[in-house]
């Protein structure tokens, strides 16, 4: 499995932009779907975004699409959110997740699905 450590979280007010990286130790990250989560206080975790070991498919939660962009770089090891537009209901706890490949990719949605999970890193939006 993959070590996952988040960054880049923080307390901003709408309408900014925040970049949260996650950087992954151990096993080969390229062979990797990486994805995006969140749980907000009082609420179940909730997918956010993710992409696929080749960069080449991405995926987003309707309440994100057009604002938050994922990507990935393989050669740092890195998977990054790009957050635009911040809004208050962004706030929760973002967490960086790994899923090793296995044949057909299916969804990238199901947060059961996924073997490896960072520590997660805060964002709050403020009004």
């Amino acid at each position: 499995q993959v070590q996952l450590v988040e960054s880049g979280g923080g307390s901003v007010q709408a309408g900014a932009s925040l970049r949260l990286s996650c950087v992954a130790s151990g096993r080969t990250f390229s062979r990797y779907h990486m994805g995006w989560f969140r749980q907000a206080p009082g609420k179940e975790r909730e997918f956010v975004a993710a992409i696929t070991w080749t960069g080449t498919s991405t995926d987003y939660a309707d309440s994100v699409k057009g604002r938050f962009t994922i990507s990935r770089d393989n050669a740092k090891n890195t998977v990054y959110l790009q957050m635009n537009s911040l809004k208050p209901e962004d706030t929760a706890v973002y967490y960086c997740a790994a899923k090793a490949l296995r044949p057909g990719v299916g969804t990238l949605r199901i947060a059961e699905e996924y073997d490896s999970w960072g520590q997660g890193t805060q964002v709050t939006v403020s009004s």
